[in-house]
């Protein structure tokens, strides 16, 4: 069995998620290829060396669709015999293909893979994807669907978080956010996206609120009240009748940032490394996944973060820093109680909350985040998390090297 290393990773800045941000008018390819090409130049990398490009994608329809991997390899201008696939895991989608594509160095079948993800959300828009779970009513029925806002509101409902708690959490990613940005730590992983012309169309986040407080967000009205209303409450109050009715608590502002990006990480084996003149900066230790309960779908991290430290032999005070998408304030909340972690420890520059959520593209957006910041830190090892659509969960421990 060979070692997977992380050789680099690259990201775009996130554009809002609507018609009048900076990145509605980039094709999902093209985000894709961007970082595809930025990849390949800061390493002067000979793609032919590459055996397969695996993009995360949770959306994969219209344009996003038709294996949109492979033709980001060609529209990239990468050598025609580098493969690729398309990975659907609804948000965690980017982390499988990362995931997937360190399987295939550590069997030995392939000796480098970029592994990554995009989504535009301005252009193919939630929902578009809408399939069995949601539209096909004996699933649905049978598995007590309703959208992940009021799984969001229901695990904040059983576990006693109120508005407050919720917007504190909210503050709090945009201040680390906003300090991040300040600081310069992300600026050696974010890759312009230009126009036709070359013209850069965005260099910086652009979905951050720097002034947020407790103040402002109060003012903003519960989010998924209307969800609730027209039956989904009751749907989800059948699965937990323990629960007499949902506190809905999240809002626009304590919930992941509907965006535009793409992410990519090079991965490869020693030898690829040689072959390349280039050092890794990271091991991929372990990965795993996990089903959770379908109806709220947002209680995976803590179990697949449970069941990947017992695969590894390791256990949380093993790992130096946890990075966890924000899909909803809640969310982490409850990774931080079940785990019984320091926040200080976790999503230490900020999150989705404060910067998006490009569904696709956020595990490689967060797993090169972390790594980053694991260098800066002079620290050794970190776990990356998201939940996913359906009730999935998936994780990734990487280590430096």
């Amino acid at each position: 069995m060979t070692n997977a290393f992380i050789y680099d990773h690259v990201r775009t800045p996130r554009g809002r998620g609507r018609p009048d941000g900076a990145l509605h008018e980039v094709p999902s390819v093209q985000l894709a290829a961007q970082v595809l090409q930025a990849l390949a130049r800061r390493s002067a990398l000979d793609t032919s060396l590459v055996d397969d490009v695996v993009m995360g994608c949770a959306q994969p329809v219209g344009e996003q669709g038709g294996n949109i991997a492979r033709a980001a390899v060609l529209t990239a201008g990468y050598a025609e015999t580098v493969a690729g696939q398309q990975v659907h895991r609804f948000c965690a989608s980017a982390l499988e293909a990362i995931n997937s594509a360190a399987a295939q160095v550590i069997s030995g079948q392939s000796d480098a893979v970029i592994g990554g993800g995009v989504e535009s959300m301005s252009r193919t828009v939630m929902g578009a994807d809408s399939g069995a779970w949601s539209a096909d009513p004996w699933v649905a029925y049978h598995n007590h669907f309703a959208p992940q806002g009021i799984g969001a509101d229901l695990i904040a409902t059983l576990d006693g978080y109120s508005r407050t708690d919720v917007d504190a959490y909210a503050v709090e990613s945009q201040r680390r956010a906003a300090h991040a940005w300040e600081q310069g730590y992300f600026a050696n992983s974010i890759e312009p996206v230009r126009d036709l012309l070359g013209e850069v169309l965005l260099d910086r986040d652009e979905y951050m609120r720097p002034g947020t407080t407790l103040e402002t967000l109060a003012g903003l009205k519960p989010a998924f009240v209307g969800m609730g209303a027209m039956g989904f409450d009751t749907v989800a109050l059948q699965r937990y009748p323990q629960v007499l009715a949902i506190e809905h608590v999240h809002t626009g502002g304590n919930s992941s940032g509907v965006v535009d990006g793409a992410a990519a990480v090079l991965v490869g084996s020693e030898a690829f490394g040689r072959k390349i003149g280039r050092k890794p900066r990271a091991r991929i230790k372990g990965f795993a996944s996990i089903g959770s309960e379908p109806t709220i779908m947002l209680t995976g991290p803590a179990p697949v973060t449970e069941k990947l430290l017992k695969r590894c032999r390791m256990t949380t005070r093993d790992i130096d820093l946890f990075e966890i998408n924000e899909a909803f304030a809640a969310v982490v909340l409850r990774y931080i109680r079940a785990l019984e972690l320091d926040p200080a420890r976790l999503n230490v520059n900020g999150g989705a909350i404060a910067m998006g959520h490009p569904l696709g593209a956020t595990g490689a957006i967060i797993l090169g985040t972390v790594l980053d910041e694991l260098e800066r830190r002079d620290l050794n090892t970190a776990l990356v998390t998201l939940c996913a659509g359906n009730g999935l969960g998936t994780a990734t421990i990487i280590e430096r090297v």
